[in-house]
């Protein structure tokens, strides 16, 4: 391996240990908290069964993210994110 490359691999699990043990703050961060998740939803014009059969979860897993129980990540928090800033292009996009 590339001795520059390992060094910043090395600086970067450092920096991952830190944020953990909360010596820092990460470079960005992206919360939706549950109101919002709730409030998307609704904007959506859609019951919880269909919103949740479009992005492709649980209702379980929709109604714990509506009441603040678990928190959505990775893809469906990108996802929401893009129901949220476009829901008309967005929606119809994954209805077809």
């Amino acid at each position: 391996m590339d001795k520059a490359l390992f060094e910043q691999l090395t600086q970067s699990m450092m920096q991952m240990s830190d944020i953990i043990d909360g010596k820092q703050l990460p470079a960005r961060s992206f919360q939706i908290d549950a109101l919002k998740i709730k409030e998307i939803r609704q904007a959506s014009g859609l019951s919880q069964t269909k919103f949740a059969s479009l992005i492709a979860v649980s209702v379980d897993t929709l109604r714990n993210w509506e009441q603040g129980r678990r928190s959505p990540t990775g893809p469906a928090k990108a996802l929401l994110r893009a129901i949220e800033k476009d829901p008309k292009h967005v929606i119809l996009a994954l209805s077809q």
